[in-house]
């Protein structure tokens, strides 16, 4: 894809899923690729896997301001200002909204909303003042349609949806770009906690048009499109990419 090649990009929960096929994607493009996750050793072999590209590994609660600028400060005097930005890192269980309680809003919340704000507070900032940049934040379609028992998981993503949106308009003329990739039910660690001991992955095959989970590789070129001079001249948008499960 166009303007991928040499380009500095960070990306949150690279250490499995959706993050670390971006991350091997991005790669592939030619992309310098720093890698954040709480799960370190995760991260390395994500790393190691990396073919064609650079890649970086560092443990960070993306939650915590201190741990983010640190590790931006780290990939940036290592390899340069960041040309771009993906927000992937995401956590849930399913559970009724009346049976949850506010430990596990707070980690919902921290995870999910307040550790992609931390990141655009601090690598947003840097592409503004070097007027470009490119982000990209996966939410996901439970914040577009809902989702029974991920209450406050759908709020932080639809969150998400309307953060981005808004800051696609503050930084337009700053020369950044904000997009939305809300993927639909995927074949990852954590959809593993919704399927435990039901027929969950089944029900949902039938349900989706395409006959099929998602797997991360599905979403991994979307992200490196939206993140590339293919996508110039798009900002502020919600892409859906769920077999057609949802369709606006």
């Amino acid at each position: 894809m166009r303007g991928l090649q040499g380009q500095r990009v960070v990306l949150t929960g690279g250490a499995s899923g959706i993050g670390k096929a971006t991350a091997l994607r991005l790669a592939e493009e030619g992309c310098v690729v720093g890698i954040f996750d709480l799960n370190l050793d995760g991260a390395r072999d994500t790393a190691a896997a990396c073919q064609g590209g650079q890649a970086l590994a560092y443990k960070v609660d993306i939650a915590d301001r201190a741990q983010v600028e640190q590790a931006v400060a780290a990939f940036e005097a290592d390899r340069g200002p960041i040309d771009g930005m993906a927000n992937i890192a995401g956590w849930d269980t399913p559970m009724n909204f009346l049976d949850t309680d506010d430990a596990f809003w707070d980690k919902v919340i921290a995870i999910n909303l307040r550790g992609p704000m931390v990141m655009h507070h601090v690598v947003a900032r840097g592409m503004a003042a070097r007027g470009k940049g490119r982000v990209v934040n996966v939410a996901s379609d439970a914040g577009r349609v809902g989702s029974s028992g991920e209450a406050v998981y759908s709020a932080c993503k639809g969150g998400i949806i309307a953060f981005t949106k808004t800051l696609a308009r503050e930084l337009a003329r700053k020369g950044v770009t904000l997009n939305v990739l809300c993927p639909g039910p995927t074949d990852t660690p954590l959809f593993e906690n919704f399927r435990a001991g039901t027929n969950l992955g089944d029900a949902l095959a039938r349900a989706i048009p395409l006959r099929r989970i998602g797997q991360p590789d599905d979403y991994a070129g979307m992200i490196a499109f939206l993140l590339s001079d293919d996508a110039a001249y798009m900002t502020g948008q919600t892409v859906s990419v769920s077999g057609g499960l949802t369709m606006s």
